[in-house]
């Protein structure tokens, strides 16, 4: 195999954001994700515990993150009986320098991308071959939760969780796949909920073609779904 198509297949090394600490990280992506209109003015957050989740950081983190963006006045806190915290009616900007650490990271996005291409076309071709019932009900319901999920952070979980379901159809070493995913979750961004619950529709797709035991459509569905991230993600969008 030549250096060339070698490195192609090697996951890329994360850069900048791991000089970041866990605090930043999601002060960031809140903060950069309000900049980018992806998280209107006066729109409720999930709560901490959740987002936390969704982040993959501590709770305590998560809630720190929070205080100290309502402090930046990128959010606001509504105390009382239905309150919660929302992103500010007129938030502030450019309050989190961190976000430059992420809009720098384009091409290491695009090339997390790629790398997420390619094993998740390989997968879902062994998939179609190793298909079953059982296997099938849980991704129906994971495609299900994500039609009904209230918030980014829930839907979150139940993507990792249907993605990581094929690959462990596959048949095959899921942990490479999964640093995979989770090194490009680093760079995911609360996103509109209809958004993501449009993009279950490529999920459904991917069932139909598993489920018919069809391998050539399930890669095809798996390269539209992960390729469409180089035009959604962050790297593609523009500052309000």
């Amino acid at each position: 195999m030549s250096g060339g198509r070698e490195k192609a297949l090697t996951a890329p090394q994360l850069s900048g954001i791991r000089r970041l600490t866990a605090l930043e990280t999601v002060r960031a992506r809140i903060a950069l994700a309000v900049e980018l209109g992806l998280l209107a003015p006066g729109e409720w957050l999930p709560a901490s515990d959740k987002i936390a989740a969704a982040l993959d950081v501590g709770e305590i983190t998560a809630r720190r993150a929070l205080v100290s963006l309502c402090e930046d006045g990128v959010l606001e806190r509504i105390r009382g009986r239905g309150g919660g915290t929302r992103v500010a009616e007129d938030p502030v900007r450019a309050a989190v320098s961190a976000t430059a650490t992420y809009e720098s990271s384009a091409d290491e996005v695009r090339a997390l991308i790629d790398h997420r291409l390619v094993l998740e076309c390989g997968l879902a071709h062994l998939a179609a071959q190793r298909s079953d019932e059982s296997t099938m009900d849980e991704l129906r319901r994971l495609v299900d939760e994500m039609d009904r999920a209230e918030s980014w952070a829930e839907f979150h979980g139940h993507d990792e969780a249907f993605h990581l379901a094929v690959a462990r159809l596959a048949g095959v070493d899921v942990e490479p796949y999964r640093r995979a995913l989770h090194d490009l979750y680093r760079f995911y961004l609360p996103y509109p909920l209809d958004h993501l619950q449009e993009s279950n529709a490529d999920h459904r797709t991917l069932v139909e073609a598993l489920a018919a035991r069809d391998p050539l459509r399930a890669t095809e569905a798996a390269h539209k779904h992960v390729a469409t991230l180089h035009n959604t993600m962050f790297i593609a969008l523009n500052r309000q």
